[in-house]
């Protein structure tokens, strides 16, 4: 097992003209270098897995092949614990990887698959035996039976479980995982996931898990690190990074549905002024604005409330919205209503059992201690 450390790394794939993102609602054209990683700073600690997401694009697979010694053209410093790490080759890094593809050798059976690092490094039969006998002890009933099988007899679940096997038995010091359920079905998904995050926690083992998938980041993850154009907006405990959003990018990213974004307000004589509504700024979003600047106003569906047109707080914010669409969410006992004001959309919940239809026209409570304030230009949470 290892702390990884990240420190100031880019890395760059040619020239290219690619738009940059300069604000929640502009993309701006920049011929430049196409920089696949830009500046990356990241720690996982010793036996933490570290789950990576963001849109696609963003830099993540391109992170774990530079943190696998698959990349080695990139500026900054790659650490293993203190031993840095750009002249150590890949073999030498005692990784477990598993992929998107599962890529098994398809002529070798289950047991090939898993003996062919020893045969490389021509370790004795009787130790390759043992390590894969306790690999199949490790990785439960039934995995014993997929060694005497070929990856082509075998199904999308159960290759997978043989990928992981095949790292697991290299007792690796780190495990990196590159979207490795994204080809499963979602009873598949959830079960292998399971069976991932058990060994994962059994034996500590420092990981970076790359996904597109929040929920499985969620479940899987110790900490979880955003990425967006290369860079790494913010990382920690998803608790954090939902109450705490470093910027508007993270706030709109987590979270299922994610946090509705107002944007097009603009600071007026301590208020907001945002699509006819005026809202009253706290002292201390007050203290750190100017009259004229572009504010964004942030706030979770989840906090959002639909009331009566004479009941609710009246500190609270309130919008009259027309419902657009309609989700419901079984699991949760409530439905998602997709409602419009204007130039303006919003996402709040409702209690499934409510009678609500698309058309109507609701009026919506957004509790103020429960209100996010991001920059306009540079999308920094203010508050």
């Amino acid at each position: 097992m290892a702390t990884i450390r990240i420190v100031d790394v880019s890395k760059v794939f040619g020239r290219a003209t690619a738009p940059r993102r300069q604000s929640l609602s502009e993309d701006v054209v920049d011929d430049r270098h196409n920089a696949a990683l830009d500046h990356i700073y990241l720690t996982v600690p010793h036996g933490v897995t570290m789950a990576v997401v963001g849109p696609s694009g963003s830099g993540k697979s391109t992170l774990l092949r530079v943190v696998a010694g698959l990349e080695g053209d990139y500026t900054g410093e790659l650490f293993y614990d203190d031993q840095e790490m750009r002249t150590i080759p890949p073999k030498e890094r005692h990784i477990g990887m598993v992929f998107q593809n599962y890529a098994l050798y398809p002529h070798f059976p289950g047991h090939g698959n898993l003996a062919f690092f020893f045969r490389l490094r021509k370790i004795s039969d009787q130790e390759t035996e043992e390590r894969i006998r306790i690999t199949s002890e490790i990785m439960g009933i039934g995995f014993r039976e997929l060694l005497h099988r070929r990856p082509g007899t075998l199904s999308g679940g159960q290759q997978q479980r043989l990928a992981i096997g095949r790292a697991i038995v290299r007792n690796p010091r780190l495990f990196l995982f590159d979207e490795p359920l994204s080809n499963l079905d979602a009873k598949l998904r959830m079960q292998t996931r399971v069976e991932i995050k058990r060994l994962l926690h059994r034996f500590q083992i420092t990981a970076l898990y790359v996904t597109h998938d929040q929920s499985e980041a969620i479940a899987l993850g110790d900490q979880i690190a955003v990425m967006r154009a290369g860079r790494v907006e913010q990382a920690g405990p998803v608790g954090t990074l939902l109450a705490e959003p470093a910027n508007a990018f993270v706030a709109g990213f987590l979270g299922t549905p994610p946090m509705n974004l107002l944007t097009g307000g603009v600071v007026a004589e301590e208020a907001l002024a945002l699509d006819g509504v005026r809202l009253p700024l706290p002292p201390a979003i007050r203290r750190q604005v100017v009259t004229g600047q572009a504010l964004t106003l942030g706030v979770r569906p989840e906090a959002a409330r639909l009331v009566d047109e004479a009941a609710g707080n009246p500190v609270d914010v309130r919008v009259r919205g027309t419902v657009e669409v309609i989700e419901p969410d079984h699991a949760r006992r409530t439905q998602w209503l997709h409602l419009r004001r204007g130039s303006l959309t919003l996402t709040v919940s409702a209690p499934l059992t409510q009678p609500i239809y698309v058309g109507n026209t609701v009026d919506v409570s957004l509790p103020a201690e429960q209100l996010y304030f991001f920059d306009g230009t540079d999308e920094r949470r203010i508050g």
